[in-house]
């Protein structure tokens, strides 16, 4: 991942090297204001669906808020990059979904595996391992990962807008046995009827931030979501919802902070012998795809905004400490996992909402604490921040989207041995809406294709053991 190269002197009263980035206060804090409002909706998903487990409410959403705050402050202080971390969707419905209710842990029992998982990345981020991830992936991948993010980022703003629906087609055929084909109702995407208040709140929010973009107005995207929820006042969208109090939120607090090393969780979670290879498997399951989701958000996000510069790209060969940003951003994301599962939430991790924030123009870990102060303040104010409806924030994600769609041009798209990797890593993250999933297409097509044109020296040895251990993933979660 290449850009501008940044000056490792700092300006005096600069800590953020704002100069040395080309940015300023007023841009960063828009920036950091743009990522929080289109990732906030976590504060009040996350301790929902891990409440399902028999964790209280207010506990989770304490920790969320927590997790959040000390991820992302580390992301911006040490690491300086624009980056925002919060409990991930997606690992929190697997924590629910496939280890609690799938495989019957104790929630205490899981929380114990995320704690385990994030040490893992620490190993692994520590001895480089994820920076050898990292400078093996071929550039058309690299490249192909950026548009995927961007792919992914805006169908998740469709999505969030109420643009699409799942409807029955009559048309659609499955296999009912070896020899047998049978007609079956399946859900398929459409477009939805435009007569609804939330879908018509979306498009004038989707044509304002095109047109204020367009007409390169400062701050466009922010001001987009500002207006967007203060016209669904009268639409009757935005409300603020009923939640709990801070001080109830502190008196459950004491029921998650630490239960991942008591009994249950760390203390039993290995008592049973004979489930020592699931616990072990899980974890592996909880690790790579936390990885491979930050992996990918780091290449989208930063390989054409310069947030990770030409010192970064060297380093991922030289460097021996935390000496680069890149080195640094990998740490912070790493141990914010393990700090979360002390609090009482599922894995943390490096939000590709940021990508919000960084089209905005966010470059330094200023954006990083404006975010935090903002899940800070969310504490205390958790009605009016999740006021801001889905439909304010996901013309944003959709216009983000748009814009990292740019990768796709440096792909050599006649070429089928660059073009079939790059299609499957890029559309695939959509489709199973999922960015290390993608990742994972890719790479086995990569292969797949090196090995049948005789090409197989081509391939980072790094990049075979990544491979297998994508290909290991699904064949685990096959059996779990």
């Amino acid at each position: 991942m290449v850009g501008s190269t940044e000056t490792a002197y700092h300006p005096k009263g600069d800590f953020f090297n704002l100069k040395g980035n080309n940015t300023n206060v007023r841009t960063e804090v828009t920036a950091g204001l743009t990522t929080f409002f289109a990732m906030a909706y976590i504060i009040i998903v996350n301790p929902t669906m891990l409440s399902q487990t028999g964790m209280n409410w207010g506990a989770v959403f304490l920790a969320t808020i927590i997790a959040s705050v000390i991820g992302t402050l580390i992301m911006g202080l040490f690491a300086n990059v624009p980056y925002a971390q919060a409990p991930g969707m997606g690992l929190n419905a697997f924590f629910v979904f496939t280890v609690c209710f799938g495989l019957h842990y104790k929630w205490q029992e899981a929380l114990a595996m995320v704690f385990i998982c994030g040490i893992v990345n620490i190993l692994i981020t520590v001895t480089k391992v994820r920076k050898l991830i990292i400078k093996s992936i071929p550039e058309s991948l690299q490249n192909a990962i950026g548009g995927g993010i961007g792919i992914f980022i805006a169908y998740i703003g469709v999505k969030n807008a109420g643009l699409i629906n799942f409807t029955a087609d009559p048309g659609t055929y499955v296999m009912l046995d070896s020899k047998t084909v049978v007609a079956n109702s399946a859900a398929v995407p459409a477009i939805v009827k435009l007569n609804s208040p939330v879908v018509a709140l979306a498009l004038i929010g989707l044509f304002l931030t095109v047109i204020l973009l367009v007409l390169k107005v400062k701050g466009a995207i922010l001001i987009s979501i500002v207006a967007t929820t203060l016209i669904g006042i009268p639409l009757g969208i935005t409300s603020m919802a009923e939640t709990m109090s801070f001080t109830e939120a502190c008196s459950q607090l004491p029921q998650t902070f630490g239960a991942a090393f008591g009994n249950p969780g760390l203390q039993s979670l290995f008592s049973d012998p004979a489930k020592i290879p699931q616990v072990i498997m899980t974890i592996f399951a909880f690790s790579l795809s936390d990885t491979f989701d930050t992996i990918g958000t780091f290449i989208g996000t930063g390989r054409k905004t310069g947030i990770f510069s030409e010192e970064d790209q060297a380093s991922l060969e030289t460097s021996t400490g935390f000496k680069s940003k890149m080195d640094k951003a990998l740490f912070a994301d790493a141990t914010a996992t393990s700090i979360g599962a002390i609090f009482g939430t599922s894995n943390t991790t490096t939000y590709v909402e940021s990508a919000a924030g960084i089209g905005a123009g966010g470059r330094t870990g200023l954006t990083s604490v404006v975010v935090a102060i903002m899940f800070i303040i969310s504490a205390f104010f958790a009605p009016v921040i999740s006021a801001v409806p889905s439909a304010a924030t996901a013309p944003a994600l959709i216009a983000v989207g748009i814009m990292m769609l740019s990768s796709f041009k440096e792909i050599n798209w006649e070429n089928l041995e660059d073009a079939i990797p790059a299609f499957f890593a890029s559309v695939f993250m959509a489709f199973c809406y999922s960015i290390s999933y993608g990742i994972a297409a890719g790479f086995i097509f990569y292969c797949i294709i090196k090995v049948c044109r005789g090409k197989a020296k081509e391939i980072h040895p790094i990049f075979w053991v990544a491979t297998a251990l994508f290909v290991l993933n699904f064949v685990v979660l096959a059996v779990l």
